[in-house]
């Protein structure tokens, strides 16, 4: 089966101006730290056992506690459910919305015991099983735009990637930037041994590449042009792919899922989650307002370039692809030597298939 099966027919179009910043987590020195490299602790955010004790195997509670409390991944401080009006339909207590997004940062933070459920791309799951936790994905999203594309250092001649061969390339191999860097080699008929994989965090890749500590590095379709922005007229440059990161996820480890009241409240949150993709994607003008300018300091114009870029919501019923694509992922990297071949369905706790969706229109669902 062909790795590029989910890539879409079109490029992704060519860049625009924005100001999304860079984060400051960029003193990292490994691509997995210690839980304090994220300023993370076991206190404050009550992931420990509350309810009863469920079984792996176990129907789904579906009562929730009003005292039942989650720790819940954020950015934005849970602004989508706030905006929606879906956050007063919580069942349940939001202990804390924690601001992580990379894999290895949410995965540290399941080791701390300050997050009960992470929303990621589908790689991170398949690292922390290579690692040794043990975590279960419990709701998922797709898609079929690419949101991803590579951008250079200063100064530099690259413009495409055929001529990637013997360069340094930023790479990530827990997270969605690292497997997007192995499909477009793969694609590309680049073997690994012909580059220099330079391992660092996602967080690191704008600085490094800006020091020319890297040629190449991989960025989101929202972060790249404010490096665009301050380096194009030295030579920096983006170089669109077609490879798709099919998969969203969100996952919890399972002795949070060994929790019946945690598990009742996770069933409810996922539906209303999803409701909140919809209302974001037919909402784009409050989103734009309140999320890209009022929180990220873009102006009017450039939230809605990146809206622009977003696709629709698509939340199946059916998980089959989803776990078809996280296979070959996953056989990808353990061709690649990094992580060792493994059967993937394990990382899926079915018994939350079909939840998300039956939560949004039909039209979502496929």
């Amino acid at each position: 089966m062909p790795v590029d099966r989910f890539s879409p027919t079109e490029p992704i179009p060519p860049p625009f101006l924005t100001r999304a910043t860079v984060s400051r987590r960029t003193a990292l020195t490994a691509l997995f730290g210690a839980a304090a490299t994220v300023g993370l602790t076991a206190c404050g955010a009550g992931s420990g056992q509350s309810g009863p004790r469920l079984a792996a195997d176990a129907a789904l509670p579906t009562t929730v506690r009003s005292t039942t409390s989650l720790s819940i991944a954020s950015t934005s401080n849970g602004l989508v459910y706030q905006l929606s009006g879906l956050e007063s339909k919580f069942p349940f207590k939001v202990s804390s919305w924690v601001n992580v997004n990379a894999g290895p940062d949410v995965i540290n933070a399941f080791r701390a015991k300050s997050l009960d459920l992470g929303n990621n791309a589908g790689i991170p799951p398949i690292q922390s099983y290579y690692q040794g936790d043990d975590t279960k994905i419990v709701s998922i999203a797709q898609t079929r735009k690419p949101n991803y594309l590579f951008i250079t250092k200063p100064h530099s001649d690259i413009t495409s990637i055929a001529q990637f061969r013997g360069r340094k390339l930023a790479f990530s191999q827990g997270q969605a930037q690292g497997v997007v860097l192995l499909r477009a080699l793969q694609q590309a008929g680049i073997a690994t041994n012909q580059v220099q994989l330079v391992p660092l965090t996602s967080d690191q890749f704008l600085t490094a590449l800006g020091a020319g500590q890297v040629d190449v590095a991989v960025a989101g379709i929202s972060t790249a042009p404010s490096y665009l922005n301050k380096y194009a007229s030295v030579g920096a440059r983006s170089i669109s792919t077609n490879v798709v990161d099919f998969l969203t996820v969100w996952w919890a480890p399972t002795t949070v899922l060994q929790d019946a009241d945690k598990v009742a409240a996770i069933r409810a949150f996922i539906q209303l989650d999803a409701r909140a993709k919809v209302w974001q994607w037919e909402h784009p003008a409050e989103w734009i307002q309140d999320y890209y300018v009022k929180l990220e300091n873009f102006t009017q114009q450039e939230g809605a370039q990146v809206t622009a870029l977003t696709g629709k919501p698509w939340i199946p019923e059916k998980w089959d692809a989803a776990i078809q694509w996280e296979q070959v992922t996953a056989d990808l990297l353990a061709s690649t030597g990094f992580v060792k071949k493994f059967d993937v369905s394990g990382l899926f706790d079915r018994r939350f298939e079909g939840i998300a969706a039956a939560a949004v229109p039909a039209e979502y669902r496929t």
